[in-house]
C-alpha cells in the first residue's frame, strides 16, 4: 500500500498545527484535553509519516547518484535497504490510520459463565478467570471483582469484574463468545474426555456520560442474599436486583457487604450492558463487518477450544493452533493469541479499504 505525499503532508501540517496550539498557552479546559488527546493519538502516526516522507527522499537522492560511476556501487546497497524497509513503514502508517473503535481505550467489564458440561464447566470458568487476571497481571491492568457466584466443587457458576489499564478493550474485545474445554474430570474413573462449555463477554465499560439512566426506568428489588451455606449466608435483604424496564435488562448483585455496595455494582453492570446495546445499534453495518472478520463475539458463537489430552489450544476463528495450554492458561501465552487476532482483524480492515 502506497501512501500518497499529499496524506504525508496533511499529517505532518495537523501535528505541526497541534503542537502549535498546545505551546501557545491560550488553551484552557476542555479545549486544552482535547487538543492534549489528538496530539497524543496523532504523534505515532505523524513518527511514522516523517520517517516515510525521509526515506522516500533519501531515495530520491540515491537515485540520481547512480549516474555518478564512483557513487553509484554505495548508493545501489543503500537503495536495496531502503527499498527494503519502505513497504513496511508504509503498512505500519496504513494500519496506524485505520479508523478506530471508539471503545478501544475504555476499561472492560468481563463476565465469564459456566455453560454446558455441570461442574466441570464451573471449574473451566475459574480457569479461564485466572488466565485473564494473570494476562491482566502481565498487562499492568487491575482487575476487580464486582460479582461471584461459586460453584460448590470450585471454579464459578458467574463472575463479573472491572479491567482497567491502558488499551484493556482493545485487547481483550475478540475473547467474547464460547470457549470450550475438552479433558478428562478428575472424577471420571474411565479416563474418558469430557467436553464442556463457558461463555464469555467483554463489554467496554461506559462514563457516566456515555450512557445516561432514568431512575424512572428502574424497578429495584431487593432480597436476601444466597451463599454456600453455613455462616457465610446472609441474614439481611443486601442483594440487589435491577430491571431495566425500557430494555427488559435484569441485573442482580448480592456480593457486597451492604445494600448501597451492591445497587452501585449492579448499575454499573447496568450501564455496561445498555452501553453495548447502544453501540451494536448504531454501528449495524460495522458489527456486520466485524463478524466478517474474527467473529461476531455473540456469546453463542464458539471460538475457542482447550484441547488438554493434546496440551492445544486452537482458535476457530483465525484457525490457529498454538501447542502450549499451560503457558495460555497461565496468561503468559494469552497474549500470542491475542496479537494473532488484532493482526488478522487489521488485516481484513486494511484489505476491505484496498478493495
Amino acid at each position: 500500500m502506497t501512501i500518497p505525499e499529499e496524506r504525508l503532508r496533511q499529517i505532518g501540517n495537523r501535528f505541526s498545527e497541534l503542537e502549535a496550539r498546545l505551546g501557545s498557552g491560550t488553551l484552557e479546559g476542555d479545549a486544552f484535553v482535547q487538543a492534549s488527546r489528538d496530539y497524543a493519538e496523532l504523534e505515532p502516526v505523524a513518527k511514522i509519516a516523517a520517517e516515510i516522507k525521509s526515506a522516500r527522499e533519501e531515495i530520491a537522492g540515491l537515485e540520481e547518484m547512480l549516474a555518478d560511476p564512483e557513487m553509484k556501487a554505495m548508493a545501489e546497497e543503500e537503495l536495496a535497504g531502503l527499498r527494503a524497509r519502505l513497504p513496511e513503514a508504509e503498512r505500519a502508517l496504513a494500519i496506524a490510520m485505520l479508523p478506530r473503535d471508539s471503545a478501544d481505550a475504555k476499561p472492560a467489564m468481563l463476565e465469564i459463565r459456566a455453560g454446558t458440561g455441570g461442574d466441570e464447566a464451573a471449574l473451566f470458568a475459574g480457569d479461564l478467570y485466572r488466565m485473564y487476571e494473570k494476562y491482566a497481571a502481565e498487562q499492568g491492568w487491575k482487575v476487580e471483582p464486582v460479582s461471584m457466584s461459586a460453584s460448590e466443587v470450585g471454579g464459578f457458576k458467574e463472575v463479573v469484574a472491572n479491567v482497567r489499564g491502558t488499551g484493556v478493550f482493545a485487547k481483550l474485545k475478540f475473547e467474547s463468545g464460547v470457549h470450550r474445554v475438552q479433558r478428562v474430570p478428575e472424577t471420571e474413573s474411565g479416563g474418558r474426555i469430557h467436553t464442556s462449555a463457558a461463555t464469555v463477554a467483554v463489554l467496554p465499560e461506559p462514563d457516566e456520560v456515555d450512557i445516561r439512566i432514568d431512575p424512572s426506568d428502574l424497578k429495584i428489588d431487593t432480597y436476601r442474599a444466597s451463599g454456600a451455606g453455613g455462616q457465610h449466608v446472609n441474614t439481611t435483604d443486601s442483594a440487589i436486583r435491577i430491571t431495566h424496564l425500557p430494555t427488559d435488562t435484569v441485573v442482580t448483585c448480592q456480593d457486597g457487604r451492604s445494600q448501597h455496595k451492591n445497587k452501585e455494582q449492579a448499575m454499573q453492570v447496568l450501564r455496561a450492558r445498555l452501553f453495548e446495546k447502544q453501540r451494536d445499534e448504531v454501528q449495524g453495518a460495522e458489527a456486520e463487518a466485524r463478524k466478517a472478520m474474527v467473529g461476531s463475539g455473540d456469546r453463542s458463537e464458539r471460538i475457542r477450544t482447550y484441547n488438554f489430552p493434546q496440551g492445544r489450544v486452537t482458535d476457530h476463528r483465525i484457525g490457529l493452533t498454538l501447542h502450549k495450554l499451560p503457558e495460555v492458561l497461565a496468561g503468559t501465552g494469552l497474549g500470542e493469541m491475542v496479537d494473532a487476532l488484532i493482526a488478522e482483524d487489521e488485516a481484513k480492515r486494511l484489505a476491505s479499504m484496498e478493495d
